[in-house]
């Protein structure tokens, strides 16, 4: 090709001018990778095609000395992550601070239309100042495009966010459309206003980690979902969680044969929960018996720990886990948990994964803190999740099942499609406790030994009201089963609810409780 291809190469070689040494030194320094680095351990090897490699910044040059800024500081592109297609970028912080800027946005804005009219996911490796101050308006107007299509993408195909780095003022509400959020350890972090604004306004001194890091936001502020260790660990996690994942909301999630056997028995079930229904226990040990090969790939797992949610395998086929946790405040539902698991539910029934619920739950909790901070309207989210969901839903009731909470958590009367008990199961409209107070008030109060009449009535109520032979004969259970099966009994249902098929009544959309 002669002079032609010599351009071609010439021109190539330009984007190696910004990767020199110290361009990596300054990243590494900083316990991180650099954008590239990010995007080729993300990809499978010789997979992923960058676009719009040379396009310059506004104002800027795209050739020659006096512009190193290609590509406005984001690579994007698509490729292969484990043999399956996907968008990515990855904002580069090295180059204006990995700042955003009308062409930067643009980049970005092009991958996600891309995405949506392919049915793909989209993931972004955030690492940024924020808008791009030398552009004012025109840097805001781009974030507005992005957020758009956030919206628009929004169960129809996965999106995936990894803060590595700052993530700070309009750039964190990007993250915050999306449907999980990454960030690492020790260098990442997330908030709206930085140290300095909160400083001069409140006079309040504070790092950015105590602000918006990792910790703060996977167990305080629930804003992000996982966090890892480094840049390393944490892609890796977003590969493992897109292994569960379908591309887009018509396709269903990925079917991953393997050898423990859809009709395996465990007895292990019937000795974990205690005798005595006080007695705490660990939800985990029953559902990683229950799921395949014990994998549960927890979501928000800091979080809200009184509600475990996560994803696994039964049979093969991907299922959502959503389970009280006994040893977190006793498995009661509050703001937090309820907020956890609609958002879950949300998430699984837009992407066509069934919803495997464990119940253990003695109510919603009780107090002014959570009366004034609206238990009501939040506890309200879980209830319309449920409810609006059309995918199979199970439920397996381990023990307590106590009042609004025996309805919100899939109940046979919003909708859920079959219900188990085990023997240990308690239904009723509050717990015997509570219940035989109320109802045997002046009994109890007359009585000479109050103690051991109450533990008379008490036994009575679980023997004649709260057992779940009662809520088995009027059908509000499907059985009552040995714990030991009920793997067998969930891959079974969830064959037969394959072609599952619900219609709604025709609306624009519901108006979810906030």
């Amino acid at each position: 090709m002669g002079k032609a291809f010599d351009k071609y190469i010439e021109r190539q070689n330009l984007l190696d001018v910004q990767y020199d040494e110290n361009y990596y030194e300054k990243q590494h320094k900083r316990g991180k990778l650099t954008a590239r680095e990010r995007i080729m351990m993300l990809f499978d090897e010789g997979s992923f095609e960058e676009i719009d490699a040379f396009v310059p910044s506004a104002g800027g040059t795209t050739f020659g000395k006096s512009s190193k800024a290609f590509g406005d500081g984001v690579i994007v592109g698509f490729g292969t992550i484990n043999g399956r297609q996907a968008y990515a970028y990855a904002q580069d912080f090295n180059i204006m601070g990995g700042s955003l800027g009308s062409v930067h946005a643009a980049k970005i804005t092009k991958i996600q239309d891309m995405a949506l009219k392919t049915g793909l996911p989209v993931i972004a490796l955030i690492d940024s100042g924020g808008a791009r101050i030398q552009e004012g308006v025109s840097s805001l107007n781009g974030y507005a495009n992005i957020f758009r299509r956030n919206v628009l993408a929004s169960g129809v195909v996965p999106q995936i966010s990894a803060i590595m780095g700052p993530a700070a003022g309009g750039a964190v509400y990007s993250p915050a459309l999306t449907d999980f959020i990454f960030m690492t350890e020790a260098t990442s972090y997330m908030f709206v206003t930085g140290p300095d604004v909160v400083r001069q306004v409140l006079n309040e001194s504070v790092t950015p980690d105590q602000l918006g890091g990792a910790k703060v936001h996977t167990s305080k502020s629930g804003v992000a979902n996982f966090v890892y260790s480094d840049d390393v660990n944490l892609i890796l996690g977003i590969k493992k969680l897109l292994s569960y994942l379908p591309s887009n909301n018509i396709e269903n999630p990925p079917f991953v044969p393997n050898d423990d056997p859809t009709d395996r028995v465990e007895p292990a079930l019937r000795d974990i929960v205690p005798e005595d229904p006080d007695k705490p226990y660990d939800v985990r040990d029953v559902i990683k018996l229950v799921v395949d090969k014990g994998r549960l790939f927890e979501v928000s797992e800091n979080y809200a720990q009184n509600l475990v949610v996560g994803f696994a395998r039964l049979g093969g086929y991907v299922v959502g886990v959503v389970a009280n946790q006994p040893k977190v405040m006793a498995g009661s539902l509050d703001i937090d948990s309820s907020v956890k698991g609609a958002r879950f539910i949300n998430f699984c029934d837009s992407f066509n994964i069934p919803i495997i619920t464990f119940e253990d739950v003695p109510g919603f909790l009780p107090g002014t803190d959570q009366e004034h901070q609206g238990i009501i309207r939040n506890g309200a989210k879980l209830l319309y999740a449920y409810t609006r969901a059309t995918v199979p839903k199970i439920t397996v009731i381990l023990r307590k099942s106590y009042g609004g909470a025996y309805i919100v958590m899939n109940s046979k009367g919003i909708g859920g499609d079959y219900s188990f008990a085990w023997p240990t199961a308690e239904v009723a409209v509050m717990g015997p406790e509570g219940a035989i107070a109320i109802l045997y008030r002046k009994e109890l109060a007359e009585a000479e030994d109050p103690v051991a009449l109450k533990r008379e009535l008490v036994a009575k109520y679980r023997d004649e009201v709260a057992n779940p032979y009662i809520a088995d004969e009027k059908g509000f259970i499907d059985e009552v089963i040995d714990p030991a099966d009920t793997r067998v009994k969930i891959c079974r249902l969830l064959k037969s609810l394959d072609k599952k098929s619900v219609s709604l009544p025709r609306r624009k959309h519901g108006n979810t409780p906030l």
